[in-house]
């Protein structure tokens, strides 16, 4: 019972729990990728049950195991691209590793550096559980070079490298959902409780495209998501902390944080603009909203972001 309530906000926390090694791992920007045998060398590895904070695709081109999301169990054959996303309690096994990789990947660096909108055009990022997707020979390897370039731009030194791995991952979520999910709609999938949190996630993105363009003037809180389903507010509360594993508090603070820092790193809007965009009544509530989650003011969030 204990493992179910291990949290991993990131890939090397998550390595660190499991005392793996983290030297192929560089978390800082809210991106990886890495050849899974770099890091499972001592196989069969059976790992902790935990819940991610982040998103996750598994390029399996030779490699055999099994992974678990909730009650669900699924054999890890060559070929097949599994994705995953946050929240979802999970546990994985390896029982041979010859040529796998791993991207992971969080929202604020989606924001920032992919799309702002970008849910809008990959809706199959929302979605509770997908089903892993086996490819043709020829399919997988036009996957693989885009996957492998990502890598060698990932360990190299380009003072543009967010950048260029942003465009080529655009390309990548363009194929797979031209492959996988090109006619995939989140919200009309699963049993009741699955479509609560799917129409939750949707209501969420809607109502930040909503602000972003002066539809709504008001940050939405607990309360407006459930009316706009015809819940009460702890039943809300309790379907989505029940099955992310996150309240509904946290994913609206989430949201607020990384469109705010999407809009402080790609845009020239001032700090008072950009709190009224995200439905702040004072710049210094947003201020300290904005610190109290980063640690940062968003002035000095801007000035470190166009110094790398």
């Amino acid at each position: 019972m204990q493992q179910k309530e291990a949290i991993s906000k990131d890939l090397v926390d998550l390595y660190k729990m499991m005392g793996l090694p983290v030297d192929s791992v560089q978390g800082a920007s809210g991106f990886t990728v890495h050849a899974l045998k770099e890091t499972f060398k001592d196989l069969p590895f059976k790992s902790i049950a935990y819940r991610p904070d982040y998103f996750s695709f598994v390029f399996v081109k030779n490699g055999r195991g099994n992974y678990v999301i909730d009650e669900m169990s699924f054999d890890i054959i060559p070929g097949t691209v599994y994705f995953t996303n946050p929240g979802n309690y999970r546990s994985f096994e390896w029982v041979e590793i010859t040529d796998a990789y791993l991207i992971t990947f969080n929202e604020s660096f989606l924001k920032a550096n992919v799309h702002s909108d970008v849910f809008q055009d990959f809706s199959f990022l929302l979605t509770e559980t997908v089903q892993p997707k086996q490819l043709l020979p020829e399919q997988f390897a036009e996957i693989e070079q885009l996957y492998l370039q990502i890598q060698k731009e990932y360990l190299g030194n380009s003072p543009y490298k967010n950048r260029i791995i942003a465009s080529l991952f655009v390309a990548l979520l363009l194929k797979i959902k031209a492959y996988f999910w090109q006619d995939y709609n989140p919200i009309y999938e699963g049993d009741r409780t699955s479509a609560i949190v799917k129409t939750f996630k949707k209501n969420l993105e809607a109502h930040y495209r909503a602000l972003a363009f002066r539809e709504d003037k008001m940050l939405f809180r607990v309360q407006d998501y459930a009316d706009l389903q015809h819940l009460h507010p702890n039943y809300l509360s309790t379907v989505i902390k029940t099955k992310t594993g996150k309240p509904v508090s946290s994913w609206i603070a989430e949201k607020t944080v990384g469109e705010a820092k999407s809009l402080l790193q790609n845009t020239s809007s001032s700090i008072k603009e950009i709190s009224f965009m995200l439905g702040f009544a004072e710049p210094t509530h947003f201020s300290n909203y904005f610190k109290k989650h980063t640690q940062l003011t968003p002035i000095a969030y801007r000035k470190q972001t166009r110094a790398l």
